[in-house]
C-alpha cells in the first residue's frame, strides 16, 4: 500500500512516511493509491474476533510497513489494557439496538467521551512507531485544530509521551463548556492549548497556513523539531476509524440481525467528513453498505453540496448545540473527491484552489453521479435537535447527545421520503454528559449553571449514569487561559517550541 497527495504530487510515499509526515508538501491529503480488498469470508472470520483484534487486521490492511503483530500489540495496549482513562465497554464500541430497523453505535465509551478517543488512543503509537521506521531524529510538534472532541483526546493520546509536543486550537466560543475544560486543565508537560478567536474553520486554516510555511518549517528544523498532526487530515488518525464500520457489521451479524451480504445504511453526524469517509472507504473495500446517510445540523453546506455538486463556503456561519459539526470547510471531503475523480490530483487542486479564491466550486457531472450513488444527505435546525432528544428518551428510554440526535432526525426524515427499509446503523459520536445544559432542555428541564454544574441534574433526570471523568472534571484548574488571534497562532508555536 502506497499513498499520494490528493493535489497531484508524483511521489508515492510508504505509510509510515505519510502518517510521519501528516500533510503532503503541495498541500494535498495523503490518499491510498489503491483500497484493499475485504471478502465476505474475512467479514465472517473478523465476527469472531474481539475489537482489537478486527481493528489491527482492518489497519494491516492499509499499513501495510507495519506488522500485523506490531498493530495487533498497539491496539491491544490502545482498547483492551486495563488502565484508569480507558474504555468503559468490554465491546469498545458497542451497538444498542433501538428497533428491529435501527442500530446506534457507541463510540464514546473511551477516556473523553467521544468518538474521537476509536483513533487517537491507537494514533500516537502509530505516529512514534512511523518515526522510528523512517529514522527521523527530530522531535515532533503536533499541531491540532478541534471543534471540540479532537482537542481533548488528542491530548490525552499524546501526553508525556517521550519526542512530543502537542499544542491544541481550538474556537474561543465554539466548543461547550465541558469540552473547554476537558482541555484547559489537560495535566501533562508536554501540552498546550489556546483558544483562537473566531470559528473552528479560522483555527483549521490557521493550523493548515503553518504548516504549508516552508521558512518555518525551516527555523523549526534548527531547533530539532518538524510539525505533524493529529486531526482527521493524517491518514494514521483516518484508517483506525474504518475499523468500526467493518465490527458494527460483524456485531449485527453476530446477533443474527442480518445475513452475510445483506446491505446496510450508515447515518453520520458529519463536519470535518472523515468520520464519513472512512465509512465510503469501508464500501469501496467490500463491506455490504447500501447508502451513506450524510447528516448536518444548520450548517448545512454538505448537505447543500451533495445536492448540488457545488460547495459553498460564502455562507452565515452558525454556533449550534452540537458544535462539533460547526465547520463550513470540510477537509476530509478532499479526499473523497479525489477517489470520485479518478484520483485526477489536477482536478482536485483547481476545486481547493477555487475554495480558496472564491469560496466555492462546483464538481464535474460525473463526480456528481457518483456522489448521489453512494449518499444521501440531510440537514437538522436547533429546534428538530432537542424535539429528537426528547422523542428518542420519552418513547424509547435511551438518551442520545445533540450529534446524534441530529443523525437520527436526518435519517428518520431519509426514511420517510425514500421508504428504504435497510437496517441503519446511527453513528453515536458523544456521550449526552459533555451537552448537559442542552440535552437538560430538550427534556423540558430547567438549565441553570454551566454544564459541569448539571452533570448530576441530568443524571437525576433520566437514571443515566455520570461517566467517571467528568465527574472529576469539578476538581480540575484552568491550566491554560488564553485567547489568540489567528494571525499570533505561528508566534504560539514557535514560543511553545522554544520552551
Amino acid at each position: 500500500m502506497r499513498y499520494q497527495s490528493t493535489r497531484g504530487e508524483s511521489r508515492q510515499y510508504a505509510s509510515a512516511e505519510a502518517i510521519s509526515q501528516g500533510l503532503a508538501s503541495d498541500g494535498g491529503l495523503f490518499a491510498p493509491d489503491s483500497l484493499p480488498v475485504l471478502t465476505y469470508e474475512d467479514i465472517k472470520k473478523l465476527s469472531t474476533q474481539s475489537y482489537d483484534k478486527r481493528a489491527a487486521y482492518i489497519m494491516s490492511l492499509f499499513l501495510s510497513d507495519f506488522t500485523l503483530e506490531e498493530l495487533e500489540q498497539y491496539s491491544q495496549v490502545a482498547y483492551c489494557a486495563k488502565r484508569e482513562n480507558g474504555f468503559s465497554d468490554k465491546a469498545i464500541a458497542p451497538l444498542h439496538k433501538l428497533d428491529d430497523s435501527t442500530h446506534f453505535l457507541e463510540l464514546w465509551h473511551g477516556p473523553t467521551y467521544a468518538f474521537k478517543d476509536m483513533a487517537l488512543q491507537i494514533m500516537p503509537r502509530l505516529l512514534m512507531r512511523s518515526l522510528e521506521k523512517v529514522g527521523e531524529k527530530r522531535d515532533v510538534c503536533i499541531l491540532v485544530a478541534t471543534s471540540g472532541d479532537t482537542g481533548k483526546a488528542a491530548l490525552e493520546g499524546f501526553c508525556d509521551i517521550p519526542g512530543t509536543k502537542i499544542i491544541v486550537f481550538y474556537p474561543s466560543d465554539g466548543v461547550s463548556e465541558v469540552q473547554k475544560l476537558q482541555m484547559t486543565s489537560q495535566h501533562g508537560s508536554n501540552v498546550n492549548v489556546v483558544a483562537v478567536e473566531g470559528n473552528f474553520d479560522d483555527a483549521q486554516t490557521g493550523v493548515k497556513e503553518i504548516f504549508a510555511d516552508s521558512e518555518f518549517s525551516s527555523q523549526l528544523d534548527e531547533m530539532g523539531y518538524f510539525l505533524s498532526s493529529a486531526n482527521s487530515i493524517n491518514v494514521g488518525r483516518l484508517v483506525p476509524q474504518v475499523s468500526y464500520y467493518v465490527s458494527a457489521y460483524c456485531d449485527l451479524l453476530n446477533s443474527g440481525e442480518i445475513e452475510i451480504g445483506e446491505k446496510i445504511n450508515f447515518c453520520v453526524p458529519t463536519g470535518n467528513f472523515g468520520n464519513i469517509l472512512a465509512a465510503y472507504y469501508a464500501e469501496r473495500m467490500g463491506l455490504p453498505i447500501n447508502k451513506l446517510i450524510c447528516a448536518s445540523n444548520s450548517n448545512d453546506v454538505l448537505t447543500q453540496f451533495m445536492r448540488t455538486g457545488v460547495y459553498d463556503k460564502n455562507r452565515a456561519f452558525f454556533t449550534t448545540v452540537s458544535p462539533s459539526m460547526d465547520i463550513l470547510v470540510s477537509s476530509n471531503l478532499e479526499r473523497l473527491l479525489f477517489e470520485l475523480s479518478g484520483k485526477d490530483g489536477s482536478i482536485i487542486d483547481s476545486y481547493m484552489a477555487d475554495l480558496s479564491s472564491k469560496g466555492q466550486y462546483a464538481v464535474t457531472d460525473s463526480i456528481k453521479k457518483e456522489l448521489n450513488r453512494m449518499f444521501a444527505a440531510g440537514h437538522c435546525n436547533e429546534a428538530d435537535t432537542m424535539t429528537t432528544i426528547k422523542d428518542t428518551f420519552d418513547n424509547h428510554g435511551y438518551l442520545i447527545d445533540t450529534h446524534t440526535a441530529v443523525a437520527y432526525k436526518v435519517l428518520n426524515d431519509y426514511v420517510a421520503e425514500t421508504g428504504d427499509k435497510s437496517k441503519t446503523v446511527v453513528v453515536s459520536t458523544a456521550s449526552p454528559f459533555k451537552f448537559c445544559e442542552a440535552v437538560l432542555q430538550s427534556l423540558g428541564k430547567e438549565a441553570i449553571g454551566t454544564d459541569l454544574d448539571l452533570i448530576d441534574e441530568l443524571s437525576e433526570a433520566t437514571g443515566a449514569e455520570v461517566p467517571a471523568q467528568l465527574i472529576s472534571l469539578k476538581n480540575e484548574k484552568v491550566r491554560f487561559p488564553d485567547v489568540v488571534s489567528n494571525d499570533e497562532m505561528k508566534k504560539v508555536v514557535s514560543n511553545f517550541i522554544r520552551g
